[in-house]
């Protein structure tokens, strides 16, 4: 019985979320897809470029000889609603075979300010192991943005005008756009799409999963942390410096010297419906129950500080129980990081999907 309620419950909070999603959503259109070209010059919002990941590179990799050779690039776009922002830019990665069967697939979601291209050695590493390798341009990101400031300035026009929502709630939406393609391409096994990102990256594979049960096996790393909690414990000041714009340009407006638990209360809500309530961490994760969940964590990152998923943790543990699966969660925080992704980050992500996508 209780196996159901628990069902209920989380189907309840995935349709308020979806109810939330699609209020600030243009017109749908049909899902189709329009060819592209591979990114030259791939597009960061930083300066200096990133130019190397010790953690990406870490990344298991098969040894295939004439490995240029037989891989195999996609570059397309997905309409997945009216508008510029509308259009998805993906690249997917797979190895070229003599046989047609349907793989396990995992999409991969980049950082703050990065672009989908940055993410090529993960793509490239689990390719090579027999995976179809999906990245996504995040909303206002790579292809999506035109300068500099362009995700900063989409943060402070939603303050501002409350029409959209740039923080996590619009990429997801195009995460369940690219789960309906996903399970309509032949090559793909729609029972084995996993979904993992990096930071901004780990925050949208989180509440794609809770939203999607599509994606069977998930991994964020350096994303999960307790929106709420933060506030309440004073806790929220590295999160709000990764975006310090929109806070600012709230503060302001709301007459205050500095910026408070208040102001930052208010700018979540504005931004991010429910972000810091009723979606939050200790309500959403335990929803992914029964699919295989990882959480990776730096043991002193204080974006996500640790305090803040004690209680979606032992939640989440309960969840899993009640499913007779306590096996399929896990969450590890690597002590002595902060935020920052790790090659044994890295290492526990790629054991991770081969063992609950390669069965």
């Amino acid at each position: 019985m209780a196996t159901v309620e628990t069902d209920d419950a989380a189907a309840g909070l995935r349709s308020q979320f979806l109810q939330v999603l699609r209020s600030r959503r243009p017109s749908e259109v049909p899902l189709s897809v329009i060819p592209g070209k591979p990114v030259k010059d791939p597009f960061f919002q930083e300066s200096p470029k990133p130019t190397f990941s010790e953690a990406m590179a870490s990344c298991p990799k098969e040894d295939i000889p004439n490995f240029k050779e037989l891989l195999q690039e996609e570059n397309f776009y997905l309409t997945t609603e009216e508008g510029g922002q509308g259009l998805l830019p993906v690249l997917v990665l797979r190895m070229k075979e003599s046989e047609k069967k349907r793989r396990p697939t995992i999409v991969f979601l980049h950082s703050t300010n990065k672009c989908k291209e940055w993410l090529r050695p993960l793509l490239e590493g689990y390719a090579s192991r027999g995976y179809i390798a999906v990245a996504i341009d995040s909303r206002y990101h790579g292809e999506r943005a035109t300068s500099i400031t362009t995700y900063r300035d989409s943060l402070v026009s939603s303050w501002k005008n409350g029409d959209t929502m740039p923080f996590i709630f619009d990429t997801v939406w195009d995460l369940i756009k690219l789960a309906d393609y996903l399970t309509e391409r032949e090559d793909v096994d729609p029972s084995k799409i996993g979904i993992t990102g990096e930071s901004l990256g780990g925050m949208h594979a989180w509440f794609a999963a809770f939203v999607d049960t599509r994606y069977s096996v998930v991994v964020p790393i350096i994303g999960v942390q307790g929106f709420g909690w933060a506030i309440e414990h004073d806790k929220w000041q590295a999160r709000v410096n990764s975006i310090k714009a929109v806070f600012e340009e709230a503060r302001a407006d709301l007459d205050k010297s500095a910026i408070d638990k208040e102001v930052v209360q208010k700018v979540w809500d504005r931004i991010a419906p429910g972000l810091a309530s009723q979606f939050d961490a200790p309500y959403t994760v335990p929803t992914i129950a029964p699919r295989p969940l990882l959480i990776l964590n730096g043991g002193d990152d204080p974006r996500c500080p640790l305090g803040g998923l004690e209680i979606p943790e032992s939640r989440t543990l309960r969840a899993y129980e009640k499913t007779n699966c306590p096996q399929n969660f896990k969450l590890i925080a690597q002590p002595g990081i902060g935020h920052q992704m790790t090659p044994l980050m890295v290492k526990e992500a790629s054991d991770w999907f081969d063992r609950f996508l390669k069965v």
